[in-house]
């Protein structure tokens, strides 16, 4: 069974079907073969998307879409620029810390690629940054958005592998910091080495100016996790608080957000929503057909077998993760392996938090890897570029979030100190 379902998978994926309906078609036939009850198929689906914490992924994507169009992206970006922009490179920096910034509400790499890249991308290209360079770097930028809490794959993760939401929040502070200074360095000492961006001083405005401007945009991510964190609501709440205030703010704060875009904002949060829903459940009833197949315990035990310790284990997941998240999307990925993951992560003595932290990083440089990574399609329609442009520039980013992925694996305080401080065992 476990082999059909992977060769109908494959020849999907060959002819280009989308993955959700590949997932499903997949795993219809594991029922048909097995000769199984296919009421199992609607069951299973249902079963895989009626959980409360999911709905804050609908709720997330519709702030940060709110966000995009009310304002609250533009002077965000205006705030970051009087903090980094005034040296060379520093509106590529501004590009890196607004992304970081922008994740702490929105949660969707995708939205923040839109709603940051569509003011930076020509902001850069105006400063002399070759345009193929600005897209990878918004791209790259914005794969924070899944990385810094909120996070929607994280709380995919947490509900799969059943690990408390509210500590993988907290363990995405360390990573999403390191991976952000560490592009902001890369971009800075790049734009002296190539002579990019002399002029990123021109428009800057003073850092009180900017603040006063954005006072009430920065307060939005303080109010979210410090509800969170201060015990005030749950994550799936914080959701629902992060797309009022992102309402009250474009609406009749900013006044940028007609009354009438609302309804043209909710339907594209609506069909975003959608499409992930659609993939949580087909990826749901595909895991519940693997694990039925044995797949998990066979995959564990060959794991246990072949790589003998902690760091062989870590090593070979990151390869075969990096790997997989070039072909399939993050959401769909997390839901199918960590239920099979997880259980050998622990049997080596892994937290499965931090297993969480490298699992979610590691995929989410499927956003920006071809032939699938949905960030770069995202950036090619802002920057209006074809896709083959933008490859080249984003090997040396690749290999930056890279490299902080292999610190991130093995030096795991970077994710569980901060969890460790507030989550007393």
């Amino acid at each position: 069974m476990s082999l059909t379902m992977l060769i109908t998978m494959i020849v999907c994926f060959a002819i280009s079907v989308s993955i959700a309906v590949s997932i499903g078609l997949a795993s219809v036939v594991g029922i048909s073969v097995s000769h199984a009850n296919m009421l199992i198929a609607a069951k299973e689906m249902f079963t895989s998307i009626n959980k409360f914490p999911l709905a804050a992924i609908p709720f997330f994507i519709l702030a940060g879409n709110l966000m995009e169009t009310g304002g609250i992206s533009k002077r965000l970006v205006e705030f970051a620029k009087s903090l980094v922009g005034g040296i060379q490179g520093g509106l590529a920096a501004t590009c890196v810390l607004t992304c970081m910034i922008f994740a702490a509400v929105s949660g969707s790499s995708v939205a923040t690629t839109f709603a940051i890249g569509s003011i930076l991308i020509p902001a850069l290209v105006k400063h002399g940054y070759p345009v193929n360079y600005a897209a990878a770097l918004q791209a790259t930028s914005a794969e924070l958005g899944v990385i810094i809490p909120p996070s929607i794959p994280m709380i995919l993760y947490g509900v799969s592998a059943e690990v408390s939401i509210g500590e993988l929040f907290i363990a995405g502070f360390g990573p999403g910091i390191l991976i952000g200074v560490a592009l902001m360095v890369f971009v800075v000492v790049y734009a002296r080495i190539k002579g990019y961006g002399k002029n990123d001083h021109v428009g800057k405005l003073p850092v009180l100016v900017a603040a006063r401007q954005a006072w009430l945009a920065l307060l939005m991510p303080v109010i979210i996790l410090g509800g969170i964190y201060g015990g005030v609501f749950t994550p799936t709440e914080a959701s629902v608080v992060a797309v009022f205030y992102a309402l009250i703010l474009g609406v009749f704060i900013y006044r940028e957000t007609k009354l009438a875009d609302v309804l043209r904002i909710v339907r594209k949060s609506v069909l975003s929503s959608a499409v992930i829903m659609f993939i949580i459940a087909n990826a749901g009833l595909f895991s519940f057909m693997i694990t039925r197949a044995g797949v998990p315990e066979a995959i564990g035990a060959f794991l246990a077998d072949t790589l003998k310790s902690p760091h062989y284990f870590l090593l070979g997941v990151n390869a075969a993760l990096f790997v997989i998240g070039m072909f399939i999307e993050t959401s769909a990925s997390i839901i199918v392996l960590a239920p099979i993951l997880v259980p050998v992560a622990i049997k080596f003595g892994v937290d499965p938090v931090h297993f969480g932290m490298i699992m979610i990083v590691n995929l989410a440089l499927g956003m920006i890897t071809p032939p699938f990574g949905v960030n770069l399609f995202a950036a090619c329609t802002v920057a209006k570029i074809s896709l083959d442009r933008m490859i080249p520039r984003l090997i040396p980013f690749v290999l930056v979030v890279l490299t902080c992925l292999m610190v991130i694996t093995y030096f795991p305080p970077l994710s569980l100190f901060l969890r460790d401080l507030m989550y007393v065992k």
